[in-house]
């Protein structure tokens, strides 16, 4: 094991020492100038579309409220708690500012992955699928660029992910209550296969329950924090800002740290411009691929903006980053000792919730993609007795060595996926051209035909 984790570790430093920082960034910022700032100057119409399915009762249909809740289910999980605790701890509370900047930045690179995701996607016998492998193979005619990265995913998502999201499970319910992690894996394992074995359509309901409620829960109880503690939180944004940019960072050489932990914990938080969320996105059943390009815009800011910020705010309010602590014990301690004992037995419930839901969102992007490659029955079985493996295999792992392998397979995923919406980007700028001018014309809810676009000839948009 420390042999692996060793080899796991000197890949992740290369990768993460610069080069994605700077493609993430780079890349991010040129989608946020040439689409004009969308990610801001469209919130009020992310917002209204939004509602666009909420309580859809056409079982034949994934609504675009569902799609939201598919990709929120798996972006909100053990990184907005444990990832973003452990982040403040490694890198201090500077991390926070750089979980913000990649979430601002990186939310241009979400539009655009999405948006490509509804032009490429495909017909099948649940309604939609599509994704990176989708339009590197529709878009760039390149169907071995679209395996690797099916490959990718499904080992990023499928499989080290969900070992992730239980491993968490795990170890908060064992701190908490002392529970035996073996009984815990075997549990998630049942919940899991009931759900995973239902198909895409009951992933959605279970998704469109879940999400919403604890999401909610959670912002409530840090708002509460947050209120009751209000004096401290100038100090806070001081202590941000300056581990974020200040002299004494830099002269200890912790700077370094910081951006990286912070970036790291971002984009395993809102996983904008890796590949994941289109997969999500191109379930849903709209009228123009831009209506889902900015719901997924959205789902980057509810979880860092929003989730993220109030697990930060929550350990920086109580003073124990320094503690020893790290992840969901961090996390933990710290809710204990702003409103009780309630804190550790709430957040236990909110991390199997969140991690949970993270699992069956995670399998379907796994599943969406092993499709693509094969639509062999036998392989999808293969495929989901796997993943169950890999949600006990999380469940008794060693903490560090999954997170590490999660790290570099997600660094991995979004190379592969940042060159395929870079080198596509041109068609999802136009698609937003086509709403815009719809919108600008006094079309209410803007309609899109391929046609509209020169050389364009796709599926499900004739």
């Amino acid at each position: 094991m420390e042999l692996l984790n060793s080899i796991v570790t000197f890949f992740n430093n290369l990768l993460w020492g610069s080069i994605l920082i700077i493609a993430l960034i780079g890349i991010g910022s040129y989608f946020t100038l040439k689409t004009r700032f969308v990610q801001f100057r469209m919130i009020k119409e992310m917002f209204k579309l939004l509602t666009d399915g909420v309580g859809e009762k056409d079982s034949q249909k994934i609504s675009s409220f569902q799609a939201f809740c598919i990709s929120t289910a798996s972006r909100v999980g053990t990184g907005n708690i444990a990832g973003v605790s452990t982040a403040i701890a490694v890198g201090g509370a500077g991390s926070v500012f750089w979980m913000w900047l990649i979430a601002l930045i990186g939310s241009a690179s979400s539009f655009v992955e999405s948006t490509l995701a509804q032009v490429y996607k495909v017909k099948d016998g649940d309604g939609y699928r599509g994704g990176p492998a989708y339009y590197m193979e529709k878009g760039l005619n390149n169907r071995k660029m679209g395996i690797l990265f099916s490959i990718l995913i499904t080992i990023a998502f499928g499989f080290i992910f969900n070992a992730v999201q239980s491993n968490t499970i795990a170890n908060a319910f064992e701190n908490s209550f002392g529970f035996n992690k073996t009984i815990i894996g075997i549990i998630l394992v049942l919940l899991t296969g009931s759900v995973i074995f239902g198909g895409v359509k009951r992933i959605a309901k279970v998704s469109e329950m879940i999400v919403p409620v604890f999401a909610v829960a959670y912002i409530l109880v840090a708002l509460f924090v947050v209120a009751t503690n209000i004096g401290k939180i100038p100090e806070i944004f001081v202590n941000i800002f300056k581990g974020a940019f200040g002299v004494e960072q830099v002269a200890g050489g912790a700077i370094g740290a910081t951006i990286l932990q912070g970036v790291k914990r971002g984009l395993f938080s809102n996983e904008a411009g890796m590949g994941s969320a289109p997969n999500a996105a191109a379930t849903a059943d709209v009228s123009h691929p831009v209506k889902q390009g900015l719901i997924q815009t959205l789902g980057v800011f509810i979880d860092t903006i929003v989730i993220c910020t109030c697990t930060a705010f929550i350990v920086l309010i109580s003073g124990l980053e320094n503690s020893g602590a790290e992840g969901i014990v961090l996390s933990q301690n710290a809710l204990v000792s702003e409103i009780g004992n309630f804190g550790s037995l709430f957040l236990s419930i909110c991390i199997f919730l969140f991690a949970f839901s993270s699992i069956i969102g995670n399998y379907y992007y796994g599943q969406s993609n092993i499709e693509f490659i094969s639509t062999n029955k036998i392989l999808m079985l293969f495929y989901r007795v796997i993943v169950l493996g890999m949600v006990m295999f999380g469940t008794l792992a060693d903490v560090p060595l999954v997170w590490n392998m999660a790290d570099l397979s997600m660094g991995l995923m979004a190379i592969v996926n940042l060159i395929a919406i870079v080198m596509l980007s041109k068609i999802a700028f136009y698609v937003l051209e086509d709403y815009e001018n719809q919108k600008k014309n006094g079309i209410e809810d803007p309609v899109f035909k391929s046609k509209n676009i020169k050389g364009l000839d796709t599926e499900c948009w004739k």
